[in-house]
């Protein structure tokens, strides 16, 4: 619905956002809200494993 709209007919109610947008919005706050995953731990070399 765009401005023009939402003017033209001041009565009528906005419609209720669709299934797609309220996904949307959910995966974009999940995303915001989530901190970054700390970084993997790395396998020790084949070096450092005969070392041991």
């Amino acid at each position: 619905m765009s401005v023009t709209d939402r003017d033209a007919n001041p009565s009528r109610p906005p419609r209720p956002p669709s299934m797609r947008d309220l996904l949307a919005s959910c995966a974009a706050a999940t995303a915001v809200s989530t901190p970054p995953r700390a970084p993997e731990p790395r396998a020790p070399q084949a070096r450092e494993r005969r070392a041991a």
